[in-house]
């Protein structure tokens, strides 16, 4: 690899660790601000577990390990659970 191929190569993971830092602020907001269930939560960690693979390929391990922990933790403290439907046993067993 020559110095330029090398230089060309450092800006562009460069790029990508911006874009990717940008990309995970932006959910972390949304999942803080944006009043969504946590199915929906869920959902938008999922895409954006898989944008970051598009930029890193190589990088689910490390997403695993560093942001999805992260993500969980904001989804628990912001986002409520979801909430089934009840269904008494009287209306379930036509008691």
């Amino acid at each position: 690899m020559t110095p330029a191929e090398r230089e060309l190569a450092i800006e562009d993971e460069q790029r990508r660790g911006r874009e990717l830092r940008v990309l995970v602020d932006l959910t972390r907001s949304l999942l803080i601000q944006q009043p969504m269930s946590r199915r929906q939560a869920e959902a938008l960690v999922a895409r954006t577990r898989a944008q970051a693979l598009c930029l890193f390929p190589d990088g689910a391990s490390t997403f695993d390990l560093v942001l999805a922990p992260r993500f969980r933790r904001v989804i628990e403290e912001f986002v409520p659970p979801d909430r089934g439907r009840v269904v008494s046993c009287r209306s379930r067993w036509g008691r």
